[in-house]
């Protein structure tokens, strides 16, 4: 019975967890539709674009009906300042306020802002979700290689063992060859917990579950090309760098919430409405010389503010203290995507080169590997020195992934700062 329950459990594992194999732009193009962090930003821009029909609403005719009935004993006194009424409705719009139109205009560029903001977010995601994809095939390439060392040593320690037991090698070669084949399993296990690592971490970013993994597909990219000049990187950094963007807005929304504040001394002008329908239980006919059943009004109403007090120019002046905040955040901003699109240009030749050297360091193993292979063919050399030149063959290939992964991830990053990460993996095949 203990069987047949840990059998269900194991099914049941194997149905929740599932691995999905997707090619970088096919995890990158989910990730951009369903990332939470995507997605909160998305709504952050809906609440900005809502919160413009918020402030147009005053702009717009409002209409309450209700009823202010009471009996009168006696003068028809008010009822919530209108007379005593069976039906009443009123009717209120505002036709000339300027720190209400500067709302609007704020809020109109709070929602720009907003949209930098996802835009922004789009391009991390990307850059993140790129990286975790890199992550992920570079380990489950480098474990591969790693298993191919252990099956290598295996055989090195094998051939060892008949050394020793024919007197041709010391009990101290075999205890060296095991300890390396122990290593070697090692970095095998250590290279699959980190593939099963980032496939979860990839799963995570693409908006799925903490209990399914994503696996890279073997695929060859072309790779990702950079800028003609690190000057034109720069330039295209500092045109199309959407946190400079939303600074930029965040200043223009200030600015306008400034001039808002300076509005308020400048007249009001609203529309204003009014209907009753009176009844004579409430003594109109005694009090008054005329009854009339159906009463309303239609009219401007003008405020002229004389005094605003202190207050409208300290809240200038907290929105000037504000406007200067960003104008030193936007510069550092600036020099910051400088510095670092700087650096990520260097990096990224730098890279190169060193991915050049590796792959020069990789031929000529696999040039000695060769050389040893026909040898053994030969009866010129053994096994153990033909299994020792194809370990070696093996770190030379580790090297090269790696290599050529830090070449990728330093290109991606480059490609980020330029605000064409997107759009490069997009046009991948």
């Amino acid at each position: 019975m203990s069987k047949i329950a840990l059998l269900l459990t194991a099914v049941a594992c194997l149905a929740r967890a599932e691995v999905r194999s997707m090619t970088l732009r096919q995890a990158v193009g989910i990730a951009i539709q369903q990332n939470p962090d995507i997605a909160l930003a998305r709504l952050d821009e809906e609440n900005a674009r809502q919160a413009v029909r918020v402030a147009r609403d005053p702009f717009a005719p409002r209409v309450t009906v209700g009823s202010g009935l009471a009996y009168s004993n006696g003068f028809p006194m008010s009822i919530e300042g209108s007379a005593p009424s069976i039906v009443q409705a009123h009717a209120s719009q505002y036709l000339f306020n300027r720190p209400q139109s500067f709302a609007v205009a704020q809020a109109k560029e709070d929602a720009r802002g907003a949209g930098f903001g996802v835009a922004g977010k789009r391009d991390e995601v990307a850059y993140r979700t790129a990286g975790l994809y890199l992550d992920a095939e570079r380990a489950g390439r480098v474990g591969e290689l790693a298993r191919k060392d252990a099956e290598s040593l295996q055989n090195v320690l094998e051939t060892v063992r008949a050394q020793v037991l024919e007197g041709r090698a010391l009990p101290l070669a075999e205890k060296q060859a095991a300890y390396q084949l122990a290593r070697a399993r090692q970095v095998a296990e250590q290279m699959e917990a980190e593939r099963a690592t980032a496939e979860t971490a990839l799963a995570i970013a693409l908006g799925l579950s903490a209990d399914d993994r994503v696996r890279p597909v073997e695929e060859q990219r072309p790779a990702p090309t950079l800028p003609p000049s690190e000057e034109q990187a720069i330039k295209a950094a500092l045109d199309s760098n959407q946190e400079l963007r939303k600074l930029q807005s965040q200043i223009a929304s200030k600015g306008l919430e400034a001039r808002g504040h300076s509005a308020a001394r400048l007249p009001r002008v609203d529309l204003v409405a009014q209907y009753g329908l009176f009844a004579k239980f409430n003594n109109y006919e005694q009090y008054f010389n005329k009854f009339q059943r159906n009463n309303g009004q239609i009219g401007l109403s003008f405020q002229l503010p004389l005094f605003t007090g202190p207050g409208v120019n300290a809240q200038m002046a907290q929105t000037q203290t504000e406007i200067a905040h960003l104008r030193i955040d936007l510069n550092n901003t600036r020099n910051r995507v400088s510095s670092d699109l700087q650096k990520s240009f260097r990096d990224a030749k730098q890279a190169e080169t060193a991915a050049e050297v590796v792959r020069l360091d990789l031929e000529v193993a696999r040039e000695q590997l060769s050389v040893y292979l026909a040898q053994m063919q030969e009866g010129r050399t053994g096994l153990r020195q033909v299994e020792e030149a194809r370990i070696v063959e093996n770190d030379k290939w580790i090297a090269f992934y790696d290599a050529q992964y830090t070449v990728e991830k330093a290109r991606w990053n480059v490609l980020r700062l330029t605000g064409n990460l997107v759009a490069s993996i997009e046009s991948l095949p």
